[in-house]
């Protein structure tokens, strides 16, 4: 099968299939490459290694006829303007032909044929990988530095192509040797291959640790202390270097004995103060020690910032810096309340979840300025190594303690607000599970005595404040669920983004760039929103606000207020425009949905084609595909009921059209708005373009509730809707939306797909 795809050069990193890399992307090309993978070939693309790597801008010639089609898993944009992507081989593949991309000669473009392999498994397969799980089972034993993790995820495959994979993609070998492997598609030869170089492996490790040992039996230890402390006296000597270690021992013993430690910890301490004495000056251990030292150290042992306990002054500071988070800014005041009342409480762990842009990071340093607490922000957002968090031992090479230490040591005090940001982005793979050692250090039963990899000690976390954030609450595992107080962040409304530009972008923005006074009206936000900002926040908003300040100060203009006419010399032509009239058809319905992004509208369109029965496209899961077939039932059922043409159902196919292509539809709130588009077609009734629908259906025509109801009701808002067909089941949802949203939208809620087509088709 041949497929065309966009073009990823790696030039030091090979990607293997069955293997997930993370990448930071700076490259123009490498970002647009990334790009046109998610817009058009559903984030599919291809990864090469150039066959010259030293040239900068490599050719179609210098580009093997072997790559690994990949998909890329998430791409996050950093402030800096780089992407962090995370991309999973998926198989290799065949290059037929490169060709430059038609809009931007820079990018590379492909065709690719995937080559699948006869799968059925012989004796000589079986033999190959008992052959390789025996071998690497040896490795694990003999090497040293080698993590037993490998052991445990190849246990359970019995797949020899993606056995050598996974093998090769762990051991150590150097780029030229992964890219032969990764050029060659039968799995018998690499298989062979990986037999002999894992041997050879083998054989070196066994020869160093020969030399090792031959080493260590040919000097006493009272010779070799010797020789090695008189060579470090004469270097010192001739460098002219007068080294006092005893001062250092007794500065480090005043300096423990000064703490106020757990009696456990404060002995472990001196121990290795006594191990750093008595150890050579040139010997490696000698540096790992000290940094141990000077780490442990250098932790806010018992040290406290004082709360401000005055409750007015930390909801004055909230809502100075934040606009809205009334449910968040609650449960701060509830827990300083408690705290001033007993004097001792463990912090909450709240999560604040909602769609990007809503502040909901700049709020956990809101809530530590209130408090005057120190700030501390960890980003978990795409991390798989556990260790990240709970740090690495000692007996690593460059370990160091986890984030958590990290930020302890750097706010100097036991109680910061520590930010947690993205948890629903974490991953888990063979280093280990993040989400799992959040479960500890967040539990207030087990966080008093926190054990880093890397201190080796307990430390007492219970008096951290702990924020976390995400963007779709799905994504976050359920044990980790559990032990939160989660906090939804809604999408901001018209309105509210005004009151957030007036209170807070605009003076900040003026006080930033010294501005002179520019009156910017209800109305001129309203058309920047409207026509430049397409968001459920309000980043896009305050760059907006930006670009047009900074052009004032550069053009020197002198205006007293601010016109739609500057904003469109300014921002160019508007980017969007809700008031444009859409071209009404049969068979077009407007559908509720809902994004980590906030709510969205998915548009359906029907028609009638050869063939029977039901087909919808676009970019959907197999439940819209069973929402649809529910819907087409339903309708066959109840044909002469709503005096649809039997005779035009059983001889016509209908196709249904889901738009909006760069959005993935899944779940089954669609249902309504398809059976809907389906009933105006047969009946050839337009449906108002103001009128949209979420809702399940079933084969009774019953309609049930769904979820994300707020954030589908404020996209419909702000899109300019205003009637919302909705199962009466949603209804307790709805009294949790803003009233302004629910003062300017007609929700009729239903039972039944009956009491649609009496409010709505008969009406008609």
């Amino acid at each position: 099968m041949l497929e065309n795809l966009p073009v990823l050069l790696l030039k030091k990193l090979v990607l293997l299939p069955y293997q997930e890399v993370r990448l930071e992307l700076n490259a123009d090309v490498s970002k647009k490459v990334v790009e046109l993978s998610e817009k058009y070939y559903d984030s599919k693309l291809l990864v090469v290694c150039p066959n010259n790597s030293v040239e900068i801008s490599p050719s179609a010639s210098d580009l093997p006829n072997v790559g690994v089609l990949a998909k890329i898993k998430s791409r996050i944009e950093l402030p800096n303007g780089n992407f962090r992507v995370i991309i999973d081989g998926l198989n290799r593949v065949n290059v037929r032909e490169y060709w430059e991309n038609n809009e931007d000669a820079d990018i590379l473009e492909c065709t690719v044929k995937r080559l699948y392999i006869q799968k059925d498994i012989t004796d000589e397969e079986t033999a190959l990988v008992r052959t390789l799980k025996t071998l690497i089972t040896e490795y694990m034993k003999e090497s040293p530095e080698a993590s037993n993790a490998v052991t445990t995820t190849i246990g359970s495959i019995n797949d020899l192509d993606m056995l050598t994979d996974i093998i090769t993609n762990f051991l150590p070998f150097d780029f030229k040797k992964k890219v032969s492997y990764m050029n060659e598609f039968d799995y018998i030869i690499r298989a062979n291959n990986l037999v002999k170089d894992i041997n050879v492996e083998l054989e070196v490790i066994n020869i160093e640790s020969k030399i090792d040992d031959e080493i260590r039996d040919s000097f006493a230890k009272e010779q070799r202390d010797y020789i090695l402390r008189q060579k470090v006296s004469k270097l010192n000597k001739e460098l002219g270097i007068n080294v006092d270690k005893q001062s250092e021992v007794s500065e480090f013993n005043e300096k423990i004995n000064a703490l106020d430690l757990p009696l456990k910890t404060k002995d472990k301490l001196l121990d290795e103060v006594k191990k750093y004495s008595y150890t050579a000056l040139n010997n490696p251990d000698s540096n790992v020690i000290r940094s141990y030292l000077d780490t442990v150290l250098s932790l806010p042992w018992n040290k406290y910032s004082k709360d401000e306990s005055d409750l007015k002054k930390v909801k004055k500071a909230l809502d100075k810096d934040h606009y809205g988070y009334e449910e968040a800014k609650q449960r701060i005041l509830e827990f300083i309340a408690i705290k001033k009342n007993n004097g001792n409480l463990n912090g909450p762990i709240i999560c604040l979840v909602g769609p990007p842009g809503t502040g909901k990071t700049t709020f956990g340093m809101s809530v530590s300025k209130s408090l005057n607490r120190e700030f501390y922000k960890i980003s978990v957002g795409g991390m798989s190594d556990a260790s990240e968090l709970t740090g690495h031992r000692r007996t690593y090479l460059g370990s160091s303690p986890g984030k958590i230490i990290q930020g302890l040591r750097k706010c100097g005090t036991s109680n910061p607000v520590i930010l947690i940001d993205e948890v629903d982005k974490m991953l888990m793979d063979y280093h280990g599970d993040p989400s799992a050692v959040l479960l500890d250090i967040l539990d207030p039963n087990q966080n008093s005595n926190f054990v880093d990899n890397y201190i080796e000690e307990s430390f007492d976390l219970s008096k951290v404040l702990f924020i976390l954030t995400a963007n779709d609450i799905r994504d976050i595992p359920d044990a980790l669920k559990d032990r939160l107080e989660i906090i939804e962040i809604n999408s901001y409304t018209e309105e509210e983004k005004i009151n957030i530009a007036k209170k807070y972008m605009i003076p900040l923005i003026s006080t930033e760039y010294n501005l002179p006074k520019v009156k910017i009206s209800d109305e001129n936000l309203k058309y920047i929103i409207k026509g430049y900002t397409y968001e459920s926040g309000v980043r896009d908003l305050e760059r907006n606000l930006r670009k047009i300040g900074r052009n004032i100060i550069i053009n020197e203009l002198d205006i007293k207020s601010l016109t739609n006419e500057l904003i469109d010399n300014i921002l160019g032509s508007p980017i969007y425009n809700l008031n444009v009239k859409k071209i009404n058809h049969v068979g077009n319905v407007s559908s509720l949905g809902v994004t980590p992004l906030g709510g969205i509208i998915v548009p359906f369109e029907s028609i009638l084609t050869s063939g029977k029965g039901v087909t919808i496209m676009g970019n959907i899961e197999d439940s819209v595909k069973e929402s649809a077939m529910i819907a087409y039932n339903y309708i066959s059922n109840m044909a002469k009921h709503y005096g649809i043409d039997q005779k035009q159902l059983n001889n016509n196919q209908i196709l249904i059209n889901a738009l909006n292509y760069n959005i993935k539809k899944d779940g089954t709130s669609g249902g309504l708005a398809i059976l809907t588009s389906m009933i105006s077609l047969l009946l050839n009734i337009e449906i108002p373009q103001d009128v949209c629908f979420t809702g399940e259906i079933t084969l009774h025509g019953d309609v049930c509730g769904v979820g994300g109801i707020k954030e589908k009701l404020i996209g419909a808002y702000n899109k300019n809707y205003h009637t919302v067909f909705m199962s009466i089941e949603n209804k307790n949802d709805v009294e949790r939306v803003p009233q302004e949203i629910k003062q300017n939208l007609n929700i009729i809620f239903v039972s039944n797909y009956e009491e649609i087509m009496e409010s709505l088709f008969y009406k008609i």
